[in-house]
């Protein structure tokens, strides 16, 4: 009873632990963010531009606006922002399902001018952190960089690997070259022996 309870007990801690690793995996997503987002967070869901009334979707790259009473969603601005800077515009992060759908309160509430142009952007961060988004400007280098470090340790792994095998190899040598002198010496040995016996009879 006490093995059944110990087994149960480890396979629901490693259950929370997998649970616990994919939640915190779930609430990252720095590379999925476009370069114009402000820094400083994790996970996005959404970004709201109270300037032109407009939601950013990140899972899936779209913007959401309404055209014609109706919400629609597209991987680009209407042609009537077309000189609306998303780089030093206001940005408000909100991770609610569907905002749009409560569009009233989200345009009261942060309809007020407010100043955000302090928002740095994921472009001009020098956060390393942010060098896993594609779009960076530094990610080729740090990817490079990643790259280099994992084969210097596959490098270093092998060089150690054949380190101990000449060790090992030269161990055997040894050991072989240490059987053999004493089977010589054996064979020494019992050739002495029969020559004494040899020398009595006669």
């Amino acid at each position: 009873m006490k093995k059944l309870i110990l087994i149960f007990a480890i396979c629901t801690s490693g259950l929370f632990s997998l649970t616990a690793n994919a939640q915190i995996s779930l609430m990252i997503n720095i590379s999925s963010q476009p370069v114009w987002g402000p820094v400083g967070y994790d996970y996005v869901e959404y970004y709201y531009l109270p300037e032109i009334e407009v939601y950013y979707y990140v899972p899936s790259h779209m913007y959401i606006y309404m055209e014609g009473g109706n919400w629609i969603s597209r991987s680009y601005l209407p042609q009537r922002y077309r000189y609306y800077d998303v780089y030093h515009s206001r940005k408000v992060v909100i991770n609610e399902q569907k905002p749009y759908m409560h569009h009233n309160n989200y345009r009261q509430r942060y309809s007020h001018s407010q100043d955000y142009s302090n928002q740095l952007s994921i472009r001009d961060s020098h956060e390393e952190k942010y060098f896993q988004n594609k779009n960076h400007p530094e990610h080729d280098k740090w990817e490079k960089s990643n790259k280099d470090k994992v084969r210097n340790v596959g490098n270093y792994n092998g060089k150690t690997e054949n380190h101990n095998k000449q060790q090992n190899d030269g161990r055997n040598d040894q050991q072989n070259k240490g059987n053999n002198n004493n089977q010589n010496k054996q064979h020494n040995n019992n050739q002495n022996k029969e020559q004494n016996n040899k020398q009595k009879h006669h």
